[in-house]
């Protein structure tokens, strides 16, 4: 089925750069008018400058209420990337409350908000949408220093799946995507490390490190009209990670 998007409006947040930008870059070429958001003017610049010309760029933090209240604006919005997240690996006992609140703060609280936010917006204009929650492997399994993180993306998987059961019958799909360790300007700096290296290469039975665009196609399936019975699902780009 085809993955033409041609009519779509999509929202991807946290779209400055990585995972976030390929998604936008995605949803574009397959023709939906796409709105990135990021904090950093300086990489929506380069994001703006996109070829497919479809793609307007806010300038936001998605943690501020102005910012959800503007996304319930939105008309035709009837595609949500629901990306914006971070990361601070620490051991467990040692986690401060500041690394704390901030993961929990944008991870889950902000996911949470920004959903609801586009979710009303389809509501309000009867449109039969979908929302794609970046989660992660992490979401599936546990993994030393990323208790936080791993909390927080076992939290966007049962946010997904409550959200497609209820919004189903507004005709609203929500999936997750779940990455493996993907090489974005954010990762590669670990990744150089061979010692670091080596230990993902040994955890992914394909033994190869995830690319943006692996992610970006997940998405693009998810969004398009191939996808059409698909929500409540987590689609695992961990090169079988979570197989074990």
């Amino acid at each position: 089925m085809s993955s033409d998007l041609t009519g779509q409006r999509a929202l991807v947040t946290g779209a400055g750069r990585g995972i976030g930008r390929g998604c936008a870059e995605a949803l574009a070429e397959a023709g939906a008018r796409v709105i990135a958001v990021a904090r950093s003017q300086e990489d929506l610049d380069e994001v703006a400058a996109h070829a497919s010309g479809r793609i307007e760029t806010w300038s936001a933090d998605v943690g501020e209420e102005s910012f959800c209240s503007r996304v319930e604006d939105v008309e035709g919005l009837s595609i949500l990337v629901n990306n914006a997240g971070t990361n601070r690996p620490q051991p467990f006992a040692e986690v401060d409350r500041d690394s704390l609140d901030a993961v929990l703060g944008l991870n889950v609280r902000s996911a949470f908000l920004v959903a609801q936010a586009a979710v009303r917006a389809m509501l309000r204009q009867d449109i039969r949408g979908c929302i794609i929650n970046m989660s992660s492997q992490m979401g599936h399994v546990g993994s030393p220093r990323r208790s936080v993180y791993c909390m927080t993306k076992h939290a966007i998987e049962g946010l997904t799946k409550a959200m497609a059961v209820e919004l189903a019958p507004q005709g609203i799909r929500v999936n997750a995507v779940a990455p493996t360790f993907i090489e974005t300007p954010m990762v590669k700096p670990m990744l150089d490390d061979p010692e670091f290296r080596e230990l993902v290469l040994d955890m992914i039975p394909l033994r190869e490190v995830g690319k943006v665009e692996d992610v970006a196609a997940a998405v693009l399936y998810l969004a398009s009209p191939g996808a059409r019975l698909v929500t409540g699902h987590s689609l695992r780009v961990d090169g079988g990670w979570t197989a074990r």
